[in-house]
C-alpha cells in the first residue's frame, strides 16, 4: 500500500482540474428551456451534454470552493425532477477565486466537461462540470436546497454493478441504479448537498485534513470502532470522505471510534484519493470515542517472542526515533526477536550512493535503550543502490533486532546483496547456507523490490528460522471507486510471483527438516484472504497466524474507511501446531491521526 505521507497533492487541490487542453468541439449552446442540471446530469456517469456548451442554466448556490487549483462554486436546481438517478446539483469551475456566494440564484452558461481526477490512466470515474462560465446573479439570500440525507437505510448493501465487458470493465455506460447500489447511489448525488449525521470515524484525520466517517454502524464493525475490510465481496458501503470548505486549522483532529456528532453538510465531491467526498460547509461536533493505543503483554521465560514493525521510511534525520523506541519497549514489551521494514540508509532520501544504514539502526536501537529496553544487536544486507524501490535514493531494506541476552544469532558468512542463500542439511537438520542471507536476489519477481532476509535464530538451543519480507506495493491498483468494477489489482501480478518464491524457500527447509520452526513475517502488502496470502501458505508450508484472532480484530492497517491486513506473521506446521502459539496485532499506530507509521506492529508468541 502507497505509505500515507508520500508524495501527492493536497487533498483541497485535486477534486477537479480542468485544462484548456482538454477542450473538444463545440456544438451550439443549448438554452435553459430545455437544458436543468438533471439534464446536465443525466443517468449515466457521463453528461449527455460532454463537451457541448449549455446556456443559463439555473440553479442556487450550495457551496464555493476558494482555495487550490479546484477553485468554483457547486449550484443545485430547486426545483429537482422525479427521476432519483439524476442528479440535481454540479460543479462550475471557475479556476479563480468565485464570485458568487452560498444562497445566490444564479444562471451558469459553459461547457460540460467530464474530468477524470488522477487522468484517464488512473481508472477513477468523472466528475461532470460546467468549465469557462459565464455567471449571472438572478438574487441573493435565497434559501439553500435541503440536504439529501445519507443513512444506513439509503445506501444499498450491495457496493458496484459488475462494469461492461464491452467497454473494458467501465461503469461509465451503465445506468445508473441509485436503489440497489452503492457507487450508483453516491453518483446521483454528485454535486448536491447532502448531509450525515452522527456519523462514526473509521479513518483517522490525516496530513491533508480529511476524514473517513460510516454511516452504516453496524457495518463489518470492529471491537475498536473502525469498519474491516473482510474480502473483496464484503464491501462497506456507508464510508464516505469528508472534507471541509472552512480553514483546515479548523478540521477536527479525530480518531478512529470518535464521532462527528449532529450534522455534517455539504456538496457531494469526487477525487482521487478516495473517491466520493463530502466537501462540508458545515462540519458535526467531534465527540471523542476515547480510543487508547493497546499495550501487549511480557513474554514469559519460556516463551520466544517475534514481532514485524514497519516503521515508515526511518532515517536519522526523523523525530520520531524517541517514539518507535518507546513503542517497542513499553506497546511490544520489548520482543526477542523485531523484523523492522523499511529501514533508510544513513543519509535517508539523498540519492548519492550511499547505501549502508548503521546509523539508522544504531541510532534506534540507543533510543531503546534510554527507553529503558535493552541492548539489541542487529543483523540486515544493505542493497545494491536504488534496485529495491521504495523513496528514490532511501534504499529501504528489512532488519533484524535481536535480544542477545535471549535470543542467539547464527552467523554464517557468504550472504551478500546479490547471492541467493540455499538450505542444506547438517546433522539431519536444515541449516541456512549464509545467515545473514537473501532469497533468489537476482529473480525478476524482486526487480525494483525488496529482498526477503533470512537468519538463523537459537533461543534455549533451538533453531529457528525468520524471514524478513517486504513485498510488493499495491501502488498501481485501481480504487475501489474506480469506474472499472472490479477494480484490477494489477500490483498482485508481482507480489504473487514474490509469495510463489518466499513459500518454496520454506519447503525447501522443511523439505530437510519436517519439524523445523519457520516464521515468515513482515509487510505483505496483501490481506490475508488474498491470493497472496494464500500462495505464502502454499499446501500448509505456512499458515497466516492472524487468523487465530476473531475477525474484528484481524487489522493491521487503516486506508480510506477500511480496516485491513496488511502486516503478517506466517508460521510453519511445529509452530501451529504446538498449541502454545500467542498472537497480537497490536493497534497503536493506524487508528491514530498522531501515528508515527502507518502500520501497526504485530507480535507472536510461542514456545519452540
Amino acid at each position: 500500500m502507497p505509505s500515507k505521507s508520500s508524495a501527492r497533492l493536497a487533498a483541497l487541490t485535486v477534486a477537479a482540474v480542468c485544462s484548456a487542453a482538454s477542450a473538444v468541439a463545440l456544438t451550439s449552446p443549448a438554452h435553459a428551456d430545455s437544458v436543468r442540471i438533471h439534464d446536465v446530469q443525466g443517468t449515466t456517469r457521463i453528461s449527455p451534454y460532454a463537451g457541448q456548451k449549455v446556456a443559463d442554466v439555473p440553479g442556487i448556490v450550495t457551496g464555493t470552493r476558494t482555495y487550490g487549483s479546484s477553485r468554483g462554486f457547486w449550484i443545485q436546481d430547486p426545483t429537482p425532477d422525479d427521476d432519483p438517478a439524476t442528479s440535481e446539483g454540479v460543479f462550475v469551475f471557475t479556476s479563480s477565486t468565485p464570485k458568487v456566494a452560498v444562497g445566490d440564484s444564479v444562471t451558469v452558461s459553459g461547457t460540460v466537461s467530464e474530468y477524470v481526477p488522477g487522468g484517464a490512466s488512473s481508472g477513477n470515474q468523472s466528475v461532470t462540470e460546467i468549465t469557462k462560465p459565464t455567471v449571472t446573479t438572478v438574487s441573493t439570500g435565497n434559501a439553500v436546497p435541503a440536504p439529501t440525507v445519507i443513512d444506513a437505510k439509503s445506501v444499498p448493501g450491495e457496493y458496484a454493478p459488475a462494469g461492461d465487458s464491452a467497454a473494458n470493465g467501465s461503469v461509465n455506460g451503465l445506468p445508473l441504479e441509485p436503489s440497489k447500489y452503492a457507487l450508483d447511489y453516491y453518483e446521483s448525488l454528485e454535486g448536491m448537498n447532502v448531509q450525515v449525521a452522527d456519523a462514526r470515524v473509521v479513518t483517522a484525520t490525516d496530513p491533508y485534513s480529511e476524514l473517513w466517517v460510516t454511516v452504516k454502524p453496524h457495518e463489518n464493525r470492529t471491537r475498536r470502532g473502525g469498519a474491516l475490510y473482510g474480502s473483496y465481496d464484503s464491501q462497506n458501503t456507508g464510508r464516505l470522505q469528508v472534507q471541509s470548505l472552512g480553514a483546515t486549522a479548523d478540521f477536527p483532529v479525530a480518531n478512529v471510534g470518535d464521532t462527528l456528532a449532529g450534522t455534517t453538510t455539504g456538496p457531494m465531491d469526487y477525487n482521487q484519493f478516495g473517491g466520493y467526498t463530502l466537501v462540508a460547509g458545515q462540519l458535526g461536533t467531534l465527540k471523542s470515542g476515547g480510543l487508547q493505543r493497546e499495550t501487549t503483554r511480557k513474554q514469559s521465560r519460556g516463551e520466544l517472542a517475534v514481532a514485524t514493525y514497519n516503521v515508515e521510511n526511518l532515517d536519522p534525520s526523523d523525530a520520531t526515533f524517541a517514539a518507535h523506541a518507546a513503542a517497542i519497549v513499553n506497546n511490544l514489551q520489548s520482543p526477542d526477536i523485531v523484523s523492522l521494514e523499511e529501514i533508510q540508509d544513513n543519509d535517508g532520501a539523498t540519492d548519492d550512493g550511499v547505501v549502508d544504514a548503521s546509523a539508522t539502526v544504531n541510532k534506534l536501537i540507543d533510543a531503546i535503550v534510554a527507553a529503558g529496553g535493552p541492548k539489541y544487536d542487529w543483523r540486515s544486507i544493505n542493497p545494491v543502490n536504488d534496485q529495491d524501490g521504495g523513496e528514490p535514493g532511501g534504499n529501504i531494506r528489512q532488519v533484524f533486532l535481536f535480544n542477545p541476552e535471549r535470543v542467539s544469532f547464527a552467523d554464517r558468512a557468504g550472504g551478500d546483496s546479490t547471492t541467493a542463500v540455499g538450505v542444506t542439511k547438517v546433522h539431519g537438520k536444515a541449516q541456512l547456507t549464509a545467515s545473514p542471507g537473501r532469497i533468489e536476489p537476482a529473480n525478476d519477481a524482486w526487480k525494483s523490490s525488496r529482498k526477503p532476509l533470512a537468519g538463523e535464530f537459537v533461543f534455549r538451543g533451538r533453531t529457528v528460522f525468520v524471514i524478513a519480507n517486504h513485498l510488493n506495493s499495491k501502488g498501481g491498483d485501481q480504487g475501489l471507486t474506480s469506474q472499472y468494477q472490479p477494480p484490477t489489482r494489477s500490483s498482485e501480478t508481482q507480489r504473487h510471483a514474490q509469495a510463489t518464491l518466499v513459500n518454496a524457500f520454506v519447503k525447501s527447509i522443511l523439505d530437510v527438516q519436517k519439524n523445523a520452526d519457520v516464521i515468515a513475517l513482515g509487510d505483505m502488502n496483501d490481506f490475508d484472504f488474498s491470493g497472496t496470502a494464500q500462495i505464502l501458505e502454499g499446501d500448509g508450508e505456512l499458515w497466516s497466524a492472524i487468523k487465530s484472532l476473531p475477525k474484528s480484530e484481524r487489522y493491521t492497517y487503516d486506508y480510506q474507511g477500511n480496516q485491513q491486513v496488511l502486516d503478517q506473521i506466517l508460521v510453519s506446521p511445529s509452530i501451529r501446531r504446538g498449541c502454545d502459539l500467542d498472537y497480537d496485532s497490536v493497534h497503536i499506530n493506524s487508528e491514530f491521526h498522531d501515528q508515527i507509521s502507518d502500520h501497526d506492529p504485530q507480535v507472536l508468541r510461542f514456545r519452540p
